[in-house]
């Protein structure tokens, strides 16, 4: 199993990423920096990490969109490998097509950072398959920009295809209908707010977010 993490100028997250990966397949990632043009040959998963890439300027994941390396990932991706982008992660893969919708600045502005409750809203995808339906889990969160919004007719057909994989089960930052994971119509693209490679051993204060790792493991 080969994984690899993308690093951008402004990644914070991709050490926490890479070392999930490798707590998970006992292999360190490939990190793939943004210039490059191509990924490793046999790459299975993506990782996309958190962090402000290009420091935000413009709006939050739109430059890293279009960094070379991404037109890489969204040919892997619409090949059938497995993407999964958290935080800011999430929004490079909505600025780069892979998910609808967009994540706007946090209801009353302000960066929200600590651990919140998660409900599982889909137990059925290669990301949750170690999840029971309706479980609730604890993942941290740390953005300003985590508001997802999408037109009601985005939202309906997310929800009719079981495509909202993890909603907030509190107030977090306004996202429309408590989202706060999606996968796009096929299923191999998980872009998620709250970070699961923050808790997944006992020194984080619990291990909610190793299940997410291992259930990709094991379906690929």
């Amino acid at each position: 199993m080969r994984t690899a993490v993308i690093v951008f100028p402004g990644s914070n997250c991709d050490r926490d990423l890479a070392t999930a990966f490798e707590a998970v397949t006992g292999r360190a990632p490939a990190m793939v920096w943004h210039r490059e043009t191509s990924l490793p040959d046999g790459i299975d998963i993506i990782g996309v990490p958190g962090g402000f890439s290009y420091g935000d300027y413009l709006r939050s994941g739109a430059m890293a969109a279009q960094s070379p390396i991404m037109r890489a990932v969204v040919d892997a991706a619409n090949a059938g490998r497995t993407v999964l982008g958290i935080c800011n992660g999430f929004q490079v893969l909505t600025e780069a097509g892979l998910l609808p919708g967009a994540l706007m600045r946090n209801a009353g502005i302000r960066f929200v950072g600590r651990d919140v409750a998660l409900t599982v809203a889909n137990s059925q995808t290669a990301f949750t398959s170690h999840y029971d339906a309706d479980e609730a889990v604890t993942f941290p969160v740390a953005h300003h920009d985590g508001n997802y919004f999408a037109d009601a007719g985005t939202l309906d057909r997310l929800e009719g295809e079981g495509r909202v994989v993890f909603r907030y089960a509190e107030p977090v930052n306004g996202s429309a209908r408590g989202i706060a994971g999606i996968v796009n119509d096929a299923g191999n693209v998980l872009g998620m707010m709250p970070h699961p490679e923050r808790m997944i051993e006992p020194a984080h204060g619990g291990t909610d977010g190793r299940r997410l790792f291992e259930g990709l493991m094991a379906f690929a």
